[in-house]
């Protein structure tokens, strides 16, 4: 779990990111998540763009992508979802306590 002043780090370092991948029309998918999950295992914190075609809510999608990677939502804001887990191997972004 993470607390508040290491959300607000997050956030600061995910703000010159851009998304990475893309929820649309399908949803989230198996596939989705373990790519996801990978990408997380060699970055960290990463961004998810949800696209307006979207059928299901913003926040459905980002806990479905979060428990299915065993990743913490950051932040969700507008259309972007911003993910964080830490990597077993890289560990490349201190937390702060």
């Amino acid at each position: 779990m993470l607390t508040g002043k290491q959300k607000r780090f997050l956030r600061s370092l995910a703000h010159h990111l851009t998304p990475i991948f893309q929820v649309g029309k399908g949803g989230v998918n198996d596939n989705m998540i373990k790519q996801i999950a990978d990408a997380l295992e060699a970055r960290e914190l990463i961004k998810v763009s949800v696209l307006k075609n979207c059928e299901e809510e913003k926040e459905v999608i980002a806990e479905q992508l979060a428990s299915g990677a065993g990743a913490e939502v950051v932040q969700l804001i507008g259309h972007t979802i911003v993910l964080y887990k830490e990597s077993r191997e890289r560990k490349q972004i201190v937390l702060p306590k």
